[in-house]
């Protein structure tokens, strides 16, 4: 029993983002893998079985992990649940200097680039070959999506969301509740809560996080 509880991880959240996230826990020697989530109608996700609602979580033995794609909730989630034991999954291919220091319950994916002496926040969504450079501190519960890039020395907030493909220029602050559109280009310190988009970036009212 105690082999099979270490090898055990409980996704809540049977979603296309729970897919990425059983396959990184298989390569980090999760053998036993099973989902929860809340729609009765799911009963499978990446071929691994969907038991039920999250509430099962604490029926279940083993590390928990939310693969939920929604801030807040991913939030809620582990706040409910923070007595559980939450891994840092990492995808084999990516690349971590010495340094790094990433927050429980974080998913590094495949072909992300960290380099030295970041900070990463816990609940944190590191997406396919995003990169973050030296010195930057980002938030709890952030998510740097596909192929966006962090320059060096940037403080990101918590519960951010970097669009795919955006940049935010070194030297950067940006405060908490922000999002970064899809492609935009931060080149100045973005002070107020809300989404922006463009190069350079601009305000376009109040985020969906």
């Amino acid at each position: 029993m105690e082999s099979t509880e270490r090898n055990r991880l409980v996704i809540i959240g049977a979603s296309g983002h729970g897919k990425v996230v059983a396959y990184i826990a298989g390569l980090n020697g999760y053998s036993d893998i099973v989902f929860l989530d809340n729609n009765p109608a799911i009963r499978e996700c990446a071929g691994y079985p969907v038991l039920g609602p999250d509430t099962m979580t604490d029926e279940l033995y083993g590390d928990v992990f939310v693969a939920v794609g929604n801030a807040s909730v991913r939030k809620m989630l582990m706040e409910k649940y923070q007595h559980r034991s939450f891994p840092v999954l990492v995808h084999p291919s990516a690349v971590i200097a010495e340094g790094v220091n990433i927050g429980n319950g974080s998913v590094i994916m495949p072909g992300v680039i960290i380099n030295p002496d970041v900070l990463i926040g816990k609940g944190c969504i590191m997406n396919t070959s995003s990169s973050v450079d030296h010195d930057c501190t980002v938030g709890e519960y952030c998510h740097i999506s596909v192929g966006a890039h962090l320059a060096g020395t940037i403080v990101l907030g918590d519960n951010c969301w970097i669009g795919a493909g955006a940049t935010v220029s070194n030297n950067i602050s940006i405060c908490s509740n922000v999002v970064i559109g899809a492609g935009a280009v931060v080149v100045e310190d973005v002070k107020a809560a809300g989404t922006y988009i463009g190069v350079p970036a601009k305000s376009v009212g109040r985020p969906v996080l």
